[in-house]
């Protein structure tokens, strides 16, 4: 059995934790829906002293990971058009549909090296009986052909040239001999055979592409064909991202005295990247109102800031007076899920304020409250409409339980038995260890309102590796 409490490596709830309450302190360092998107909601105005400085009306806290969601995703909307050169515009999204203004292809062609032909010459035709036929001319690919098939004729051809009038086959070449100017035929084709006919990908006037499309290799080979070398997609937003501490350093910085490296930034930076955003980094904010102020003003033209600075109370703990003073007002604060609990989402008031979520300082609480929020509001962001990992259900391989009242994400590796996924937790699942993340090819949903998970049982499981899906032999 995997208990899922906080010695024992993962998901029980510990109410003494620094995740655990929603007044606590805390620090910092792809389905169409998801399945818990339909919890019921809960809400608390914030009454104490607790959240002084926050902002002037009520905040939310204690929300359900899906009044949460719903929340960012109201704020989140689909950003402006750009133009971009086509050739980079893999993973984009349209903004406007497309239509043919030519015909694809613009002629009837060759689907084949050989011999354009006229069938009347051919019907007895075969390799016992073969026709002999004059070779008048030749047509290259590009060539346009000025010269028609006569009766007992042929023209050599080759592939994507234009047929010749008076043809009305190819005969590939595998199916001739050839003989100086005469060329024997072995074969009597149907009519049309090995030829593409004029507008048979697309005609004049065809809607190829709607708006919302993703731009992938064939849609953006598309776009070339049609003579598209540039696309008008959404924008991809900007994300502004402040890592906040005096016990932080950069990667390369002295961790002696009990520093830590401020890894989640690279982490957040990366899955910013992965979700088709741009981050900026705005560096370490020193634990004085000014730094963050200062570092936090550098990042207001993107379209997102997320902080993993704290918006806590503790007394050094200055970025929630600093969000007020910039303008920010929080929607709320607390989700209930873990890991994760202590996250925090804003706008600044200001027209075209960017979208703020601050995030907990955990490092795998940072990546996962990333995922389940800030992800998708990106996505969306982007132009997307499928927002969401995929979903799978996976049969568990051992039993997990944990508190009822808190829906946990529990980090598993995937495995195959047949044509079933199982699922076994990465191990130690605490907040700190980010090991685990780096082991987990899912997150398994484990409802709020369960305590155990029996082994044998199916879950769902959040897809993040999609790696799993590809496979280690072809299919043929």
């Amino acid at each position: 059995m995997c208990s899922l409490a906080r010695d024992g490596g993962a998901v029980e709830p510990n109410h003494a934790t620094d995740e655990a309450q929603s007044g606590e302190v805390w620090r910092t360092g792809s389905a169409s829906v998801p399945r818990w998107k339909s919890r019921k909601k809960a809400e608390i105005r914030w009454g104490s002293s607790r959240v002084r400085g926050l902002t002037s009306r009520a905040v939310k806290t204690g929300l359900t990971p899906a009044a949460a969601l719903e929340i960012v995703l109201q704020e989140a909307t689909a950003l402006g058009s750009e133009t971009v050169a086509t050739d980079r515009a893999r993973d984009r999204v349209l903004t406007e549909g497309v239509t043919s203004g030519r015909q694809l292809p613009p002629a009837d062609n060759s689907a084949m090296d050989g011999y354009a032909v006229r069938i009347a010459d051919l019907a007895d035709a075969s390799r016992k009986t073969p026709v002999d036929l004059s070779v008048t001319f030749e047509v290259a690919a590009g060539a346009v052909p000025d010269r028609s098939v006569e009766s007992g004729q042929a023209a050599r051809i080759f592939t994507g040239a234009a047929i010749p009038s008076g043809a009305d086959a190819v005969v590939r070449q595998e199916d001739t001999a050839r003989d100086g100017d005469r060329v024997s035929i072995h074969v009597c084709p149907a009519a049309g055979e090995h030829v593409r006919e004029a507008g048979e990908d697309v005609r004049l006037g065809d809607r190829v592409l709607e708006a919302g499309a993703v731009l992938g290799p064939a849609e953006i080979g598309m776009l070339a064909s049609l003579g598209r070398s540039v696309v008008a997609v959404h924008q991809r937003p900007t994300v502004a991202i402040l890592s906040g501490g005096d016990e932080l350093v950069e990667p390369d910085g002295d961790i002696a005295g009990g520093r830590i490296v401020s890894s989640n930034s690279y982490s957040i930076a990366a899955q910013c990247r992965d979700a088709g955003a741009l981050p900026t980094y705005l560096g370490i904010a020193r634990d004085t109102p000014e730094e963050i102020s200062r570092r936090m003003l550098a990042g207001m033209r993107s379209d997102v800031l997320i902080s993993s600075a704290g918006v806590s109370v503790g007394d050094r703990d200055y970025v929630r007076d600093v969000l007020e003073k910039l303008g920010c007002t929080l929607r709320f604060w607390g989700v209930e899920m873990k890991p994760g609990y202590p996250l925090a989402f804003g706008r600044f008031d200001a027209a075209g304020g960017p979208l703020m979520f601050g995030l907990p300082g955990n490092p795998v609480s940072a990546m996962m409250t990333f995922e389940q929020f800030v992800r998708p509001a990106l996505l969306k962001m982007t132009g997307r409409r499928r927002l969401f990992r995929p979903q799978i259900r996976a049969r568990l391989t051992e039993r997990l339980s944990k508190k009822p009242g808190r829906l946990h994400f529990v980090r598993v590796d995937l495995d195959r038995d047949g044509d079933e996924v199982t699922a076994r937790s990465t191990g130690n699942q605490s907040s700190g260890v980010l090991r685990s993340m780096t082991r987990a090819r899912g997150l398994l949903v484990f409802p709020a309102d369960s305590s155990v998970l029996e082994a044998g049982e199916y879950a769902t499981v959040q897809v993040l590796d999609t790696d799993f899906f590809n496979a280690e032999t072809p299919a043929f």
